[in-house]
C-alpha cells in the first residue's frame, strides 16, 4: 500500500515537471531506435521469424488490462513522458528499474518521443 502511495506521488511530480516542448524528428528517430534495443525484448509486438514464445511486458499488459488498455505501449495513448520515466526509473513488479548508466534521462525522453508519437499517430 505503502509503495502504491509512493508511485502515484512520484507520477503527479513528474507530471507536474513535464515541460510542454514538442519532440522533433531526430529525437523520435533517435527513441525509436533506443525503444527497439531496450525496451522492444519485453515490450515489443514483434514475435519475429520464429514465433518468440513471450514477450513479458506485452503479454503482462494483455492478462492486466484484458482488452481495456492496449498491451503494446506504442498503441497507449495514456502513457505521458513524466509516466514512463517514472516506470523506467522505478521499475514494477516484474520490470526491473534503468539506473542512469543504463538509460539517461535523455534517452528515457527520447524513448518517450518516440512512444508518444506513435500513439499519437494511431488516433
Amino acid at each position: 500500500m505503502k509503495s502504491t502511495a509512493v508511485l502515484l506521488f512520484a507520477f503527479a511530480s513528474a507530471a507536474a515537471a513535464q515541460g510542454a516542448a514538442l519532440p522533433d524528428a531526430a529525437s523520435i528517430a533517435r527513441g525509436k531506435e533506443l525503444f527497439t534495443r531496450s525496451c522492444a525484448p519485453c515490450h515489443g509486438t514483434d514475435r519475429g521469424d520464429f514465433g518468440r514464445a513471450m514477450l513479458p511486458g506485452t503479454d503482462a499488459l494483455r492478462i492486466k488490462y484484458q482488452g481495456k488498455l492496449p498491451a503494446a505501449l506504442e498503441q497507449r495513448t495514456d502513457l505521458t513522458p513524466a509516466v514512463i520515466k517514472v516506470y523506467v526509473r522505478t521499475g514494477t513488479w516484474s520490470m526491473p528499474p534503468f539506473r542512469k548508466t543504463e538509460l539517461s534521462d535523455a534517452q528515457i525522453d527520447e524513448i518517450s518521443a518516440f512512444i508518444t508519437s506513435t500513439a499519437q499517430a494511431a488516433r
